[in-house]
């Protein structure tokens, strides 16, 4: 399996002094015509948010949105009524479909929140809006591997309107975990925490690596570490 990689520190960077943020596709100020987006995936932003600050109200159409907690709490409201916090190891998830308005915030006054957010394209426009939260069993927690959004649900996992399967991949230690890719799909890997190796990559946090090559992938670590895993249409 062929690999490219996408090291952290070639990310796009803002520093906002409430927000520092990485980008690993062009987004808001930060635009690279080599990064736009890997097939249906648009948006991966890691990002730190300073205690009481956050997203004021504003819209989105037509994108899977999901945010995954990493420390901290995130507190969500929107237009169709969903006020909600969630904690690490929590997601969720929201599709802006034919247009909703949303806050994102901290409201902690002393803790930093630490996300990841995702926008995914749907696979048809002005879509009803609509929000979930995903929250692990214990048996999900204990698991290296767990699907967590999905179009159908299968396994537990949140929902989207789009042919993309993403997975939690976390260990407490040294193992491997391995994916199959089937032919005419994308594989992409974002390393959240902790070293790896897949096919003789070493891959350090925030780093990524994709591949378009149907096989068998293998993600090696020889400690603690927690990624995102997709496998696009």
């Amino acid at each position: 399996m062929r690999l490219q990689v996408r090291r952290s520190q070639e990310r796009g960077f803002a520093d906002h002094g409430w927000l520092v943020a990485r980008h690993s596709f062009s987004f808001a100020g930060y635009h690279d015509p080599e990064h736009m987006g890997f097939r249906s995936l648009r948006v991966i932003n890691q990002d730190l948010v300073a205690p009481g600050a956050g997203f004021p109200m504003h819209g989105h159409r037509d994108m899977e949105i999901f945010t995954y907690v990493l420390e901290g709490a995130i507190e969500h409201r929107d237009s169709m009524g969903n006020h909600a916090q969630l904690r690490p190891g929590q997601i969720q998830v929201m599709s802006a479909g034919s247009g909703v308005r949303h806050s994102e915030a901290n409201p902690s006054a002393s803790e930093r929140l630490h996300l990841i957010q995702v926008w995914i394209q749907p696979d048809r426009a002005n879509l009803r809006p609509r929000y979930a939260e995903w929250t692990p069993t214990p048996e999900q927690l204990a698991s290296p591997k767990v699907l967590i959004i999905s179009n159908d649900g299968r396994e537990g996992s949140a929902r989207i309107s789009q042919d993309a399967d993403v997975y939690r991949v976390k260990t407490a230690a040294g193992g491997t975990i391995s994916h199959d890719l089937r032919a005419g799909r994308g594989l992409w890997l974002q390393l959240i925490s902790g070293e790896a190796e897949v096919g003789g990559v070493e891959l350090s946090p925030g780093d990524a690596v994709r591949s378009e090559d149907a096989g068998s992938f293998a993600f090696k670590s020889s400690g603690p570490v927690e990624a995102l895993l997709f496998d696009l249409a």
